[in-house]
């Protein structure tokens, strides 16, 4: 009976970690990287253009994360907010490829 009661706290704890990370990717998108992704500045792709997102969600995440940590074309890398952890960039990351697919 512990066992179940452990294994069931801690696939809660996972499941609310995910939702925690998925709403800090929300706002570390509003906070950071909006202001580029909502009007397509210097080419940046729109939050949820399909057609846009679309091939480069197709590479996969590995080539998203590290376009955006080291820099592509115009965007700095970080996006310029080099003061963000890696982990707060991925989930950036994750919140807007979730919104594109």
């Amino acid at each position: 009976m512990k066992k179940l009661t452990i294994a069931t706290m801690c696939a809660g704890l996972m499941l609310a970690t995910s939702g925690a990370a998925f709403a800090d990717g929300a706002a570390t998108y509003k906070e950071a990287c909006a202001a580029c992704h909502v009007a397509g500045v210097a080419g940046a792709p729109k939050l949820g253009d399909k057609a846009a997102w679309g091939p480069r969600i197709e590479q996969g995440n590995d080539a998203l994360y590290a376009a955006v940590l080291n820099g592509k074309g115009a965007m700095p890398p970080k996006g310029g907010r080099t003061d963000l952890s890696d982990d707060a960039i991925k989930a950036a990351v994750d919140y807007m490829v979730a919104q594109s697919k």
